[in-house]
């Protein structure tokens, strides 16, 4: 059985939504971030960047970094069809991965919201949680023009979309982001999913 350290409201909502969506059999352990659970000897041992989303495999190996978790989620489950067999069509859901996660959650919503982890003082963390803001007002509108009038971001539902679907819930909760009307209702479709109702009692902390 996979076993997943989750953090509920970080990225890795992403990757509890796609392992219900792929019927992976796995058990879930909650690292508790505010406590500082990522940086204790139990966890290090596990994953030594200290971070979330991991994924220990059934060979007692890690696996870590939300793409590479989502895309060997979906091609171990190739009846869920999130993994295009098609190269080009492969080649773009690495593509929106990593565009959302290198650029609108790292460039984006991690200055916006924790700028001190960059900057010691407030007029540069002001400054660099600007940026932030306008990164991620950015990084929504290329995802908006990349989806259109489609139901999902590449069309059918992907691991894309599990990226897609974190970001835009981070964006849902500030309630201060530019977020086009169709992210939005794609938002609201994701939450309709069964996927997402198993997900939720893990999504947000207690």
């Amino acid at each position: 059985m996979l076993k997943f350290y989750h953090a509920p409201q970080s990225c890795s909502n992403g990757i509890l939504l796609l392992l219900h969506e792929v019927g992976a059999d796995f058990e879930t352990k909650v690292v508790d971030l505010r406590n500082g659970d990522q940086r204790g000897a139990e966890y290090l041992s596990l994953n030594p960047k200290g971070k979330v989303p991991a994924l220990v495999l059934t060979d007692g190996s890690t696996l870590t970094e939300f793409p590479a978790i989502a895309t060997w989620l979906a091609d171990c489950h190739p009846q869920a069809g999130l993994a295009p067999a098609d190269t080009t069509a492969r080649a773009r859901t690495i593509e929106a991965l990593d565009f959302i996660v290198g650029s609108v959650h790292m460039r984006g919503f991690t200055f916006d919201k924790v700028p001190q982890k960059f900057l010691p003082d407030e007029e540069g963390q002001a400054t660099l949680r600007a940026h932030g803001r306008s990164e991620v007002n950015k990084g929504l509108k290329a995802l908006s023009d990349i989806l259109g009038d489609k139901e999902y971001l590449l069309g059918d539902f992907s691991a894309a979309d599990a990226a897609l679907f974190y970001v835009l819930e981070w964006a849902e909760e500030d309630g201060e982001y530019d977020t086009p009307a169709n992210l939005q209702a794609c938002l609201d479709r994701i939450k309709t999913r069964p996927a997402y109702a198993a997900a939720a009692p893990l999504l947000t902390r207690t």
